[in-house]
């Protein structure tokens, strides 16, 4: 393959190199920061024969390579001398932190966890894949190795990202509140120092050992090793701690009471309150994993095996990574989760066969053997999620069964990972001595998705996704409709100043109650946010028109916009620009509230009704409906 014609391609198609403010990679795709993302042209991407699908999230524009990525990155890097560039500021709001509620409270939470825990993934991942590897040298090539010191030095190694995994995860919370991370880690560290850790042991051989005080407080004495919620709450008490010091301190002072006190009192508290409250939810959450799986352990399993390539679509899957780590530590193994990660993968990986099999392509047959390969050796799935399953659609239904019969199968038979470790087919010795159970969930799953995706076939013929457009009506070029089906508030009732101030411009607000937003008159797409909450049209007689869905959505960063236009468009009133999920961005925490403002009449009497309930094409002007 000729991965610089391809690199060509692919960068005339996000708009050019003048376009890309930076490009960089993942383990499947190339990752655009674009300056205008309406410039890439998605269409012409999806047809190039390596690419297996294009995505845009989180303000990147990603290109699916699987296999090809990394020849054709460094191509592209090469051949236009592309370097990361500091992000442009083009919000047209000023961000703000979203406030906490009832509502955005759980996702606030999970948010933080999945952040703090994030840095220490990697090395938990190979510390157990390097166990992997002396479990397999002392069972099949030479048992006496155990015994040598080398082993128990080469052992040390695997379990440091174990032991002192709440050092890491302290630096990931204290990175995420804002907090200086040396002030978590040095308290956190203080539950694994050596002399407490000597207490720990005394103890386990003396329970009669009187307790030690602290301010003639009991200090629990417990294991704190490859403890993760204590660290969480260390680095909580920290930051704010830090935060409070830091107003009261003199300047002068900061650099020698800020940082004594922050590890004095979070440190402090860590032995008396957090590091035991950490130990006690740590055994709650064990606990209901417990009971889950003594109970619908096995359906629980091939519940999560069937719905994961949805979560992985979504990027929700990361909800539950901060989980494994937990469970690992308490009660020491995982029945539920790591075999589901590893199930979904083998079953799209059956899927790919079951692809191969049916298909008379002969170029779709040697893709699907090798995203086959890919997902059961190697544990990516991104490129059969993109490239097969949602291309195909079929075959989708053959990764849920398959994923669902293999996690009913090995929780049937007890499967359990001890040891974090990677989703794929080398990963089997993290299952110890239930590596009989998982194998046949394997086998399950692969054979299940193989078997129910060759019966359902495949539509071979490819399809682009087409928008009904909700309203048909012709409009004359100096009315404005509604842009969403709902109720029409006072501009002055909204709660942002810059809008209910009139410093924008006139104009009214939306309560919407559906998913399209649409253009608010004939005219041109002049303003499009790359994020999808604000577009601008410019009307056939000059008339500007700013149309911003919701209050502060900018820090969704296009998460639950969908944009269906693309900058300087020519758009008809009631023609659909955006659609929205507006479940997600009001259970974020975000006022769905939508404005349309005049933000130049152009010389132009304009007035609009300002109230009332309406659809998509009323007409706003007065006098004209």
């Amino acid at each position: 393959m000729d991965y610089h014609n391809l690199a060509k391609e692919i960068v005339e198609n996000v708009g050019g190199a003048k376009n890309i403010k930076s490009v960089t990679h993942c383990m499947t795709r190339l990752r655009f920061s674009l300056k205008d993302v309406s410039k890439a042209n998605k269409d012409a991407l999806d047809d190039l024969d390596a690419v297996l699908g294009v995505v845009y999230a989180g303000e990147q524009y990603m290109v699916i390579l699987g296999s090809n990525l990394i020849p054709t990155y460094n191509a592209v890097v090469k051949d236009y001398d592309l370097t990361t560039e500091k992000p442009i500021d083009e919000n047209l709001d000023a961000p703000q932190n979203t406030k906490w509620t009832w509502k955005n409270a759980g996702s606030k939470i999970i948010d933080f966890i999945q952040a703090s825990v994030t840095p220490m993934i990697p090395g938990l991942i190979a510390g157990g894949m390097f166990k992997v590897v002396l479990i397999l040298i002392t069972t099949f090539i030479n048992p006496d190795f155990a015994k040598t010191s080398s082993y128990m030095l080469l052992s040390a190694i695997g379990d440091a990202p174990f032991y002192f995994m709440p050092v890491v995860v302290a630096y990931g919370a204290a990175t995420k509140l804002g907090g200086t991370p040396a002030y978590s880690m040095m308290a956190t560290a203080s539950l694994l120092y050596p002399t407490f850790h000597d207490l720990v042991n005394q103890l386990a051989t003396n329970p009669h050992l009187a307790s030690p005080t602290l301010f003639g407080l009991p200090v629990k004495i417990l294991n704190y090793g490859t403890s993760l919620l204590p660290a969480l709450l260390i680095s909580i008490v920290a930051y704010f701690t830090e935060k409070y010091l830091n107003k009261i301190v003199p300047g002068i002072f900061k650099s020698i009471f800020v940082g004594m006190g922050t590890i004095f009192v979070s440190g402090s508290l860590g032995y008396l309150i957090l590091g035991p409250l950490g130990n006690y939810l740590g055994q709650v959450i064990a606990s209901v994993v417990l009971f889950l799986s003594r109970t619908v352990g096995p359906l629980a399993v091939g519940l999560l095996a069937a719905v994961l390539p949805w979560l992985v679509m979504t990027g929700m899957h990361t909800v539950l990574s901060p989980f494994m780590p937990q469970l690992i530590s308490n009660p020491g193994y995982d029945p539920i989760l790591r075999p589901a990660y590893l199930l979904h993968n083998m079953s799209e990986g059956g899927a790919n066969i079951g692809v191969a099999l049916k298909t008379k392509d002969e170029k779709l047959r040697s893709q699907a053997w090798s995203l086959a390969v890919g997902a059961i050796v190697a544990g990516v799935t991104e490129p059969s999620l993109y490239g097969i399953n949602l291309k195909y659609r079929k075959p989708m239904y053959g990764v849920m069964a398959g994923g669902f019969a293999g996690g009913v199968v090995a929780g049937l038979l007890g499967a359990k990972a001890y040891i974090m470790g990677y989703s794929n087919i080398l990963a089997l010795p993290i299952f110890g001595n239930t590596i009989i159970a998982i194998v046949a969930g394997i086998i399950t799953s692969i054979v299940v998705a193989a078997v129910v995706t060759y019966v359902l076939g495949i539509d071979e013929k490819k399809t682009t996704p087409k928008v009904t457009e909700p309203v048909h009506q012709t409009f004359a070029d100096d009315e404005i409709v509604a842009v969403a089906d709902g109720r029409i508030e006072p501009l002055e009732d909204v709660a942002d100043k810059a809008f209910s101030s009139g410093a924008l411009g006139k104009g009214i607000a939306f309560i919407p109650k559906g998913d399209f937003i649409c253009a608010p008159a004939n005219g041109k797409v002049t303003a499009l946010f790359p994020t999808g909450h604000a577009f601008g049209v410019t009307t056939k007689s000059g008339v500007e028109i700013l149309v911003h869905i919701g209050i502060n959505t900018v820090e969704l960063n296009g998460k639950g916009f969908d944009v269906l236009v693309h900058q300087d468009d020519e758009v008809r009133a009631g023609e659909p620009v955006i659609r929205i999920n507006r479940k997600l961005i009001t259970d974020e925490g975000f006022d769905i509230t939508t404005m349309l403002v005049i933000t130049n009449n152009h010389n132009e009497h304009i007035d609009l009704i300002s109230s009332g309930d309406v659809s998509v094409g009323d007409i706003l002007n007065k006098g004209e409906n």
